[in-house]
């Protein structure tokens, strides 16, 4: 279990921000501009993922699959017109489920959360 490093460990709910496991890496839990628009919290989101990925030297660019929960599945489009303009042709396989999130703030907190794959090839 050597290969596995496991980071930003959070012990009151049990998980891991994310997890390097040989040439791949696991983010759950993108989120950001909470409260604001969908396009706001998409951009937060995928930022907050770019400052993860940073801190293991690697990118957006290095995103392989990214699972994007949504609370009002009819913002897909605004989700990807984010996409288009943050992966740059260089688009991962996606899901995307429509949740309610039981959060802090209810239906105006958070509408956007984006977990994701990363490959860290040679």
């Amino acid at each position: 279990m050597s290969n596995i490093i496991r980071h930003e460990i959070n012990e009151e709910y049990a998980f891991a921000g994310f997890v390097e496991a040989g040439d791949f890496i696991f983010l759950s839990f993108c989120v950001g501009n909470v409260g604001g628009s969908v396009e706001e919290q998409v951009e937060g989101a995928l930022n907050n993922m770019s400052e993860r990925l940073a801190e293991v030297n690697l990118s957006l660019d290095s995103v392989v699959k990214v699972d994007v929960l949504l609370r009002d599945v009819w913002d897909i489009p605004v989700m990807e017109k984010v996409f288009k303009q943050r992966f740059k042709g260089n688009y991962p396989a996606r899901k995307t489920i429509f949740t309610e999130f039981a959060h802090v703030g209810g239906p105006d907190g958070l509408k956007v959360q984006i977990d994701a794959v990363a490959y860290r090839g040679k």
